[in-house]
C-alpha cells in the first residue's frame, strides 16, 4: 500500500505533496492540490480526496461545503516520487466556480466516456421509456443492424462532402457502438487495449 513516507519531498521545500486529481471516467484533469501526511492518510482511510489548505493551515476535504465529494479510485506516484496523480469519481463540479474543472479546457472533453458510462447505467438499471433500454431488450442483433445503418448513413455524408451531416451521422454511430458494445460486455478500455497490441 503506498505510504506517505514512500514519496521524495525533499525539492518540494514545504513538505507538500503536489496532487493531480483527474476523472477516473473521462480522464480530464479536474484540479491540483496540495496534501501532508495527515491529509494523505485521511484521503487513504476515507476514499475522499483530502487536501491540506496552505492559505488557511487546516485539512480540507473537497466538497466538505458544496458536497461535490471526489471518490477515490486509484492513486499513482510520479516516476520521481514526488508527485501523486489520483483518478477520482466526481460528485459534481470540481471547481468553485461551478465548472467541471478548475483548468479552462474544453468542457466536451471525454465526454465519449461519460456516455459510455451512462450506457452503462442504462445497461444495469433498465429504466422505462429510455431508447437505450429498448435496443438493449431488443438484443445485440438489432442494435448491430442500426450500427450497420448508421455507419451507412455517415459513409453516404462523407462521400458527398456535407461535413456538418457527417458529424450528425458520425455521433449516432458512436452512440449505437456504444450501445452494442455494453450489450457484449466489451468497455472502450478493451478496445484501448486491442489498438495499442496492434501499435506495437
Amino acid at each position: 500500500m503506498m505510504k506517505f513516507s514512500d514519496f521524495n519531498l525533499e525539492k518540494t521545500g514545504d513538505g507538500l505533496l503536489p496532487v493531480i486529481v483527474q476523472d477516473a471516467t473521462t480522464l480530464k484533469v479536474l484540479m491540483l492540490g496540495y496534501m501532508n501526511e495527515e491529509a494523505f492518510d485521511k484521503t487513504v482511510a476515507e476514499g475522499l480526496v483530502t487536501f491540506w489548505s496552505r492559505g488557511r493551515n487546516c485539512l480540507w476535504t473537497k466538497g466538505e461545503t458544496s458536497k461535490n465529494y471526489l471518490h477515490v479510485v486509484k492513486m499513482f506516484a510520479d516516476c520521481d516520487g514526488d508527485t501523486l496523480l489520483i483518478q477520482a469519481r466526481p460528485d459534481g463540479p470540481t471547481c468553485h466556480r461551478g465548472t467541471t474543472a478548475c483548468f479552462d479546457t474544453c468542457e466536451d472533453e471525454g465526454f465519449v466516456r461519460s456516455l459510455s458510462a451512462l450506457v452503462q447505467r442504462r445497461h444495469r438499471e433498465l429504466p422505462e421509456g429510455s431508447y437505450t433500454t429498448k435496443l438493449f431488450i431488443k438484443g445485440p442483433k438489432v442494435i448491430g443492424k442500426k450500427v450497420v445503418e448508421e455507419a451507412g448513413e455517415a459513409v453516404i455524408e462523407a462521400v458527398d462532402g456535407n461535413r456538418d451531416r457527417f458529424i450528425y451521422e458520425a455521433g449516432d454511430l458512436v452512440y449505437h457502438l456504444l450501445v452494442l458494445l455494453e450489450s457484449m460486455d466489451v468497455t472502450l478500455a478493451d478496445i484501448e487495449k486491442e489498438l495499442v497490441l496492434r501499435h506495437k
